[in-house]
């Protein structure tokens, strides 16, 4: 198969992966230069049927994780297909799955099978909740988990119902978990030729993403609650209305928060005994928000983004996606790539990871179900050299 460049160019990686966490967690190391085989069952990722919206008839949902890779459609109750399989996974460096726990053994495609025949396999296994008895059968959903994990519970009006986030946060946080775990298994495979099982779920990657929520109870015993666009711990750090909409103010220590204050006119807050500190600002929240939004609904939230980001105040417009592209290009981020040529040309967002020697590339556009197969198949049937298990 063609050569790739990247800082993990000549890695091999056998994607089994379907739907979200697993496929963004294969592109992301694809995006760096690994090789990754998509394989799909005769039916295809499920996401390439979710839609709308689409392009060119293609789910965007499907697009927007799964360039820089080849498609392969295997039926692994089929033997010869089931065959093909192994030995793909016999010469890959790394493989991901995202099966129910337990659910490739049946196909000599768990870990267990697979490490036999080729012990340095980085095995990276993602499931909703983890392969203990109680969790292996549940199916993991990023929807389930919001809701059991208790993000929904901290979603939303105090006074109205519990919300899901606008994305789904657990499974794109469980990919990138996945994808640190798999390099990092790959740097200890450099000391001990060996690799290992990396096991992922949503759950455990939801409470760990809950950082200061989660520590609230584990640590304060503090369980919290739905604030509205409020944070718990800092005032102001939420939306505040002016002249003709709101604005993100966030003023996260003592010199912002005077830099705020002589910026809106109202330097004497900053020694008002209620908002010396942070804590005070907080307790006080109630006193302080009338007093700061008197001032912001005198201006457009334009002029004072301009006036409040010179003072070096952190604060932001309330965007729809399609400003957010705009705002990340107004800064330079360049944060559209176009991967392909001619009319299979995809526009996708960029890596969000920046390197300054060897940065990711945009070879492959998001692949049609099978496009690889008769290439991978070929490639698979030819015998392999000793020690060359991986090249790819």
């Amino acid at each position: 198969m063609a050569e790739r460049t990247g800082p993990l160019a000549g890695l091999l990686v056998a994607d089994f992966s379907r739907i979200l966490a697993g496929p963004y967690a294969t592109m992301l190391l694809a995006d760096l230069g690994a090789e990754v085989v998509k394989v799909e069952s005769p039916g295809g990722d499920d996401t390439r049927t979710w839609s709308p919206p689409v392009r060119d008839g293609v789910s965007t949902y499907y697009l927007g994780v799964n360039r820089n890779k080849r498609s392969v459609a295997l039926d692994l109750r089929d033997a010869d297909d089931r065959a093909a399989a192994q030995e793909l996974a016999r010469r890959a460096d790394v493989l991901v799955e995202n099966f129910k726990p337990g659910g490739l053994a049946r196909f000599g495609l768990d870990h267990a099978s697979v490490s036999a025949t080729n012990p340095r396999v980085v095995y990276a296994s993602i499931s909703g909740f983890g392969s203990g008895p109680g969790g292996r059968d549940l199916p993991g959903y990023d929807l389930m988990v919001q809701a059991i994990s208790g993000l929904m519970s901290l979603t939303g009006d105090p006074d109205g119902p519990p919300y899901r986030a606008g994305i789904s946060v657990f499974d794109v946080m469980a990919g990138l978990h996945a994808t640190i775990g798999v390099l990092a298994a790959l740097n200890a495979r450099r000391e001990t030729g060996v690799g290992q099982h990396v096991e992922v779920n949503l759950l455990s990657s939801a409470l760990s993403g809950l950082v200061n929520q989660s520590s609230a109870f584990v640590a304060g015993g503090v369980v919290p609650y739905r604030m509205g666009n409020s944070h718990p711990s800092l005032f102001p750090y939420e939306p505040l209305p002016c002249a003709d909409g709101d604005l993100i103010v966030t003023a996260g220590n003592d010199g912002q928060f005077r830099r705020l204050v002589e910026v809106l006119g109202v330097p004497e807050l900053a020694d008002d005994p209620r908002f010396l500190g942070n804590e005070d600002r907080t307790a006080h929240r109630d006193e302080l928000r009338p007093l700061l939004v008197e001032r912001l609904a005198t201006r457009t939230a334009a002029e004072w983004f301009s006036d409040i980001t010179a003072a070096g105040v952190p604060c932001g417009p309330i965007n729809t996606v399609d400003g957010g592209v705009a705002f990340a290009e107004s800064v330079g981020l360049d944060p559209v790539v176009v991967v392909g040529e001619g009319d299979a040309a995809v526009p996708s967002v960029r890596h969000p990871i920046r390197l300054s020697a060897t940065p990711a590339d945009y070879v492959l556009p998001p692949p049609a179900l099978d496009e690889h197969g008769a290439e991978i198949r070929r490639w698979l049937a030819e015998p392999t050299r000793p020690g060359t298990e991986g090249d790819a």
